[in-house]
C-alpha cells in the first residue's frame, strides 16, 4: 500500500503547525530538497535523505557540514519542547532519527501496520507499507 503526499500539502500542513515556510523539492529518489530563509544568511539548502527504516524509526541522513549541524541541532533543541518535538533525535555522524511510533497519533498506526520505504518523485513524497498479520 502507499501514501503519497505532494509537496504543497507536506508545506502546507508545516505552515499551519509552525507558520514557517519550508519549500521543498525532489532531490533523488530517496532525497528530499529542503530549504530554508534564515535571517542574515539568505537561504540555506538542506538534503535530507532516507537512508534506513528500522520499524517505525527513520534514519535520515543530511549534508552541509558543520553550519548546517548547528542550525538543526539549535532548531532541535527550540523544538523539544513542542507537541511531538521528541519524534526527532540527532545521532552522530549527520544522522537523525524520527521515531514516529512516538507520536500518540501514529503510534496505534504502527501497531496495525510495517513501513517498509520512503521515496520520492518530481511532486511527491510516497511512503510505502503493509499491513501486520
Amino acid at each position: 500500500m502507499q501514501l503519497k503526499l505532494t509537496y504543497n500539502e507536506v508545506q502546507k500542513m508545516i505552515a499551519s503547525k509552525s507558520g514557517k515556510e519550508l519549500p521543498m523539492c525532489f532531490g533523488g529518489p530517496h532525497t528530499l530538497r529542503i530549504s530554508h530563509k534564515v535571517p542574515l544568511m539568505g537561504s540555506v539548502g538542506l538534503d535530507i535523505n532516507v537512508d534506513r527504516i528500522e520499524g517505525s524509526d527513520v534514519i535520515l541522513s543530511f549534508g552541509g557540514g558543520a553550519a548546517i549541524e548547528y542550525m538543526l541541532r539549535a532548531a532541535l533543541s527550540q523544538a523539544k519542547n513542542q507537541p511531538g518535538g521528541d519524534m526527532v533525535e540527532m545521532l552522530g555522524g549527520n544522522q537523525l532519527l524520527l521515531a514516529l511510533g512516538k507520536n500518540p497519533n501514529t503510534s496505534a498506526l504502527f501497531q496495525n501496520i510495517q513501513l517498509q520505504d520512503i521515496h520520492f518523485d518530481e511532486q511527491s513524497i510516497m511512503i510505502d507499507f503493509v499491513p501486520k498479520a
